[in-house]
Order: C-alpha cells, then structure tokens, then sequence
C-alpha cells in the first residue's frame, strides 16, 4: 500500500471539528435539557412516530423511558461515566421505524432493542478480552519467545472493574515489556483531578522487567501537560519522537515513539527523522553506536516496532522499514455489524485499518479494539467489539 497524500484534508479523526463531532455536537445539546422538557422531547417523537395514537405512543414511550433508566444507572453503578440523555435521545430515533412493523412484531423488536442496550451498554463494554498474537522474524530468532503486551485507548472516567480486571491480567501475563499507544483519559475527563488520579494509580502499577513504553495520544484527549502529570513518578517512560532500545537473549529491539497529530504528512517526516537518530534528545555518540549495532554484514537487521496512535501512518512506516506497528485510536469501531464491520472508523483509510493484524508491505500493523470508550455524548457501547489486551509472542 503507498501513502495517500492528505496535505489538502481540512478535517482528521482525532482532531477538534472531524465528522465524528460534526454528527455528535448537536446531540450533546440534548444533554443540556433539564429532564421535564428531554421527557417531553422523548414524548413528542414517540407521538409523531406511532402517527397520533395514544396507545402506541404511550407503549414507544415506555421503551424510551427504560432506557434512560438503563443508561441513567450505569455511573451509579460505576459502569462508565458519560451523560444519558443524548444516547437516549440516539436510541430514540433509532427505535422509530420498527413502529411502522404490524403489531405484535414491533413490540417484540423494541424488546429485543432493549435486550441490545442492556448488552451493549451494560455487558460487553466490561468484557475484556486477551488476544495473543504471534510473530517470527530472521532479526529475532529468540529461543524463548519475548512477550510484549500491549495496551491502548484505556480512556479513563473512573477505575472501574474492567480497569482492574486488566491490571490483574497484565500482571499474569507477566510481559517482558509493555507498550501503551495513547489516549489515557476519557475525553470528558481530561481535567477531572479524580479521573487523572485513578488514571495514575493503574498506570503506576504496570512493571515489566524490559520497561514500559507510552506515547500520547490524540491532542485533544492527551494534552503533552497531562500526560506529563499522568506519567511522573510512574516509571513509564514516555516517548516523543524518539527511539530507544531493549536487549533479550543478546539481540537488540529498537522501539519508535512518536507523538500523534493525525497528519501523515507531518507525523511522517517525524517518523524518519526520529530513524535516522537525528532528534534533539538523541546524542551523536549514540547514534554512532545504533549504527554499529545494527548493521551487520547482511545490512541492517535491527528489529523495529513503531509505537504511534492512529493506524494511518501505517504506509510511511512500511516504507521506512518498520517492522512491527501497535497503534489503537479506532477503537475497533465500537460497534460492529455481523459481516459487515465497522459502522465507523475514525481513519484517514476507512476500513482498511479497521481494527485487528494488517499486512502492509514488510510490516506488520496491528489495530487495537482498545480498553475503554469515546467521550462526550458518545454512547458509552460496544457492541461484537469487545475491549481487548494483546499479548505479542515475538521470536
């Protein structure tokens, strides 16, 4: 796959005024509804969508109240923290055409719409999944296979079970090294002082005997300032347009960090300049003994992982002779419909880098469904997207 040029782009996923917000901005006015006029907003349409019957309108009525209800409990029950009204009002017009099905058949499908709430809001967002993943390269040949987990997008609101669930997991994993590919906190709770501390009490517990390596996320979600406060004192070290190393069994790993602005070409020639050892914080002694660690007579055989948020700079890096990317950012989607994938994917490429292992050119991509959910008054939903943990066997 080549590099699709993007310098004429005026909107990118990631950043403040992308397509995601321009559907979502509206919807969170509805939040800003004190709750007697959200109710009759919600009784309004159900009127109009059962075409003026009293009876159908009071039955739609009903469904749409349970789910408020649904929604309304789970920070109560410290399930996740954004506000119910707009997803409601969502589910609400989602409910709409169903009506227009003869009845019984439209009651018993807003039941199993309810059914799917419940699931979608309530189970699987706390259904944390491991995935292992396996890679074999000529660089490494490790007779025991390095384990390298990683983690993306844990979004914190609040330490929740499944921020706990996933710190008991890494720690039985027990990795030789760990890699986090950015956004630490939910969007709605980049300032929140409570949210930041929780986020630095899982953070502080991640150790691998290799290091633990991080890089910021989309700028709205990772602003440099807070992720700084996130980080110190933790022993994470967080990588900005940088490159460091890692010994295992005598061979060497170079790990790329780069700093995300959802500009390919921007983040691009960053990526090539944090390669050729020519950033700031990089040293000449240092780069002079990269290049005779790595270079062999066969050429260079130093095995490279690309740490970077977004999949999109997945191109350049092949290029560039990237071995291994973990990115995350998509989130898998969040929801995904059987067959088709998807509903969005917030990528300059769409689908291509949905979520999952790519191949692209000499590299290998991995996307990361991710730990936690979108801010605002995004549905806080996954649906067949199950939040995931990936263990990496490298040899």
């Amino acid at each position: 796959m080549q590099p699709r040029d993007f310098s004429k782009r005026t909107r990118f996923p990631g950043i403040s005024g992308n397509n995601f917000d321009l559907v979502f901005k509206p919807i969170d006015a509805v939040g800003r509804l004190d709750v007697p006029w959200f109710a009759l907003l919600l009784f309004v349409i159900a009127f109009f969508a059962a075409r003026f019957d009293w009876v159908t309108a009071l039955i739609l009525y009903s469904f749409y109240v349970g789910d408020w209800l649904l929604l309304a409990l789970l920070p109560r029950t410290g399930k996740s923290f954004g506000p119910a009204q707009p997803p409601v009002f969502m589910l609400a017009l989602f409910r709409v055409p169903f009506v227009f099905l003869p009845a019984p058949w439209w009651i018993l499908v807003e039941l199993l719409g309810t059914a799917l709430v419940i699931y979608g809001f309530w189970i699987e967002p706390h259904r944390l999944t491991l995935t292992t993943q396996r890679l074999t390269s000529p660089k490494l040949g490790f007779k025991t296979p390095l384990r390298l987990v990683h983690l993306a997008d844990i979004h914190v609101e609040r330490l929740t079970e499944r921020e706990r669930r996933m710190l008991r997991m890494v720690k039985t994993l027990a990795p030789d090294v760990i890699l986090f590919s950015g956004d630490f906190l939910n969007l709605s709770y980049t300032d929140d002082p409570v949210a930041q501390a929780d986020a630095r009490r899982i953070l502080t517990e991640l150790d691998a005997p290799l290091g633990v390596y991080a890089v910021s996320g989309s700028p709205a979600v990772d602003p440099p300032q807070v992720v700084a406060h996130l980080l110190d004192g933790t022993g994470i070290r967080w990588l900005r347009d940088e490159r460091t190393a890692i010994e295992y069994e005598g061979k060497r790993i170079e790990i790329l960090g780069l700093d995300c602005t959802h500009r390919p070409f921007v983040d691009g020639p960053n990526l090539l300049q944090t390669l050729n050892g020519k950033n700031a914080s990089e040293s000449a002694a240092s780069r002079s003994q990269d290049r005779n660690d790595s270079t062999g007579a066969d050429g260079d055989n130093t095995f490279r992982i690309l740490v970077y948020h977004t999949p999109d700079l997945a191109p350049e890096a092949a290029q560039a002779g990237i071995d291994l990317q973990l990115s995350g950012h998509t989130h898998g989607g969040q929801v995904r419909i059987p067959f088709l994938g998807a509903v969005y994917t917030a990528s300059l490429y769409g689908k291509a880098f949905e979520s999952g292992r790519r191949r692209v050119g000499n590299m290998t991509l991995y996307v990361s469904r991710g730990i936690g959910l979108e801010g605002g008054g995004a549905p806080r939903l996954r649906f067949n997207c199950a939040p995931e943990v990936i263990l990496w066997e490298l040899a």
